[in-house]
């Protein structure tokens, strides 16, 4: 699997961005995400368009540390679902070592672990970034909201002996200090946060024992589902494309900054293929609109991103044994705009 994000990992960039002085749907599409990736937090978005989304928005706001900055702002936001399990485990330990293991169904695009060495903690982000990725934004983001998650988790306890990037400072050390509550240490071999490992062992007050369980099954689950959501995903990309004619699997490996092989092999892997996934794209948007809609056939065609009218007519011949025209006379909106008709026209007696 290649590296993908949910899209909650950017909870309340529409927000921060409008604080920033930033269009989040301009900076959105600058880095060539969907345009409704906002109103999807479940949905699965490029990693490295991610990265690239927070260095945009750094470069355009002027503000440097926009990564670090809109991490303490979202806070444990990012985790979706995966917060309840979280934050009902039995000691802080617990549920670092939950969000170690269940990480990857939040993002596969990095890997997160949790060591003890010499009575200190380490709750470390690697993440995997292409060659030619800046790296920064993205990593403190991270770093970010592993402070939240930590706040929220220790209270008052809270009290960081360091935090550690792998990058070189964006600001003086002193604007760190002040945004995280700790030493910083640059240009080290990891992404991490440093604490007293006593504190793996405090209680969480507030847990619920039954709920954890509870969304313990249900993130079970969806770990075993998880690798089924790359086809709706394709397919998500392809409505969002087929109006602009990009359909290729060349153009939809790219925007997911994938080999077109990666892809294939990928999709073959889960039982299925470009073009298979394409027909059903293709399939579903065209008898939703001959439905649903008066939209000319040639209209139609350029919408499902077909060069002309008749290789619309030919594709949908194949797949129903009748032309489009056929179809919607059949099934379609003027059948059902007629029966609409006369439910609506005005009964004798009220005429005047």
């Amino acid at each position: 699997m290649e590296e993908f994000s949910r899209a909650s990992s950017l909870a309340l960039f529409d927000e921060f961005c409008r604080v920033s002085g930033l269009d989040p749907q301009v900076m959105l599409g600058n880095a060539g995400l969907p345009a409704d990736t906002l109103a999807n937090p479940e949905s699965l978005i490029s990693y490295q368009r991610m990265a690239l989304l927070l260095e945009n928005c750094a470069s355009e706001s002027g503000n440097p540390l926009f990564g670090l900055e809109f991490g303490l702002h979202q806070g444990t936001a990012v985790f979706g679902q995966l917060l309840y399990l979280l934050k009902n485990a039995n000691t802080v330990g617990e549920s670092l070592e939950e969000l170690a293991h269940y990480y990857h169904l939040h993002s596969n695009s990095g890997l997160v672990k949790v060591e003890v060495h010499n009575k200190l903690a380490i709750l470390e982000y690697d993440p995997m970034l292409r060659s030619g990725i800046p790296a920064r934004q993205a990593i403190e983001l991270a770093i970010a909201v592993g402070k939240r998650l930590l706040k929220m988790l220790l209270g008052n306890q809270w009290q960081p002996h360091a935090v550690h990037f792998q990058t070189a400072a964006g600001a003086s050390p002193q604007t760190y200090v002040r945004l995280l509550g700790a030493t910083p240490h640059f240009n080290s071999a990891r992404n991490a946060w440093v604490f007293d490992a006593a504190l793996l062992d405090a209680p969480l007050s507030h847990a619920d024992p039954a709920l954890h369980e509870l969304m313990r099954a249900h993130i079970d689950q969806l770990d075993a589902l998880a690798p089924k959501e790359l086809p709706a995903y394709v397919c998500h990309l392809l409505r969002n494309f087929l109006p602009n004619g990009k359909v290729t699997i060349d153009f939809v490996a790219d925007y997911m900054m994938v080999s077109t092989r990666s892809l294939q092999r990928m999709l073959m892997e889960e039982g299925t293929s470009f073009q298979t996934l394409l027909n059903e794209t293709r399939q579903a948007v065209a008898t939703r609109y001959l439905k649903e809609s008066n939209m000319s056939l040639t209209q139609l065609s350029g919408l499902l991103g077909y060069a002309d009218l008749a290789s619309f007519s030919k594709a949908f011949q194949r797949w129903f044994g009748m032309s489009p025209r056929q179809w919607r006379d059949q099934c379609g909106k003027p059948a059902a705009a007629e029966r609409v008709a006369r439910q609506q026209r005005a009964p004798g007696w009220l005429k005047r």
